[in-house]
């Protein structure tokens, strides 16, 4: 019987996703798929569940009206949401599903919000990590 570990290595593969590293010992990933303007997503085996993490910017002065908007568009998500780091100022994307009953389709749908939010909401998310 396969493991959760492999069976996610399996379909990132299988979703062409490129491996940048791997810790099986720790059950996690490094990926990336640049064109869809993933890079460094963080995926980790946690059973019983599978947690993503992608860093997105780092709030530089902290505003009502970032936070304000983040929740906002926090509805918009598909799936996952965006999340603070324990500091308050790393603003990251984060998902998580079942390992149990993961299938291809599941997986495939977290990772193409994470890509459809990257390229509907980039201009803002720029404006951001700069202001």
């Amino acid at each position: 019987m396969k493991s959760h570990f492999e069976k996610v290595r399996n379909y990132l593969l299988d979703l062409d996703f490129n491996i940048v590293s791997e810790d099986e010992d720790e059950g996690v990933f490094w990926v990336e798929k640049e064109e869809d303007g993933i890079k460094n997503l963080v995926i980790g085996c946690l059973d019983p569940i599978l947690v993503m993490e992608q860093f997105l910017f780092e709030i530089k002065n902290e505003s009502i009206e970032v936070y304000k908007n983040l929740l906002i568009k926090n509805r918009d998500i598909i799936h996952g949401a965006f999340v603070l780091d324990e500091s308050g100022r790393k603003v990251i994307f984060r998902d998580t599903l079942q390992l149990e009953n993961l299938d291809l389709n599941e997986l495939e749908g977290s990772l193409n919000s994470l890509s459809l939010l990257l390229s509907e909401y980039y201009d803002e998310l720029i404006k951001f990590s700069k202001s």
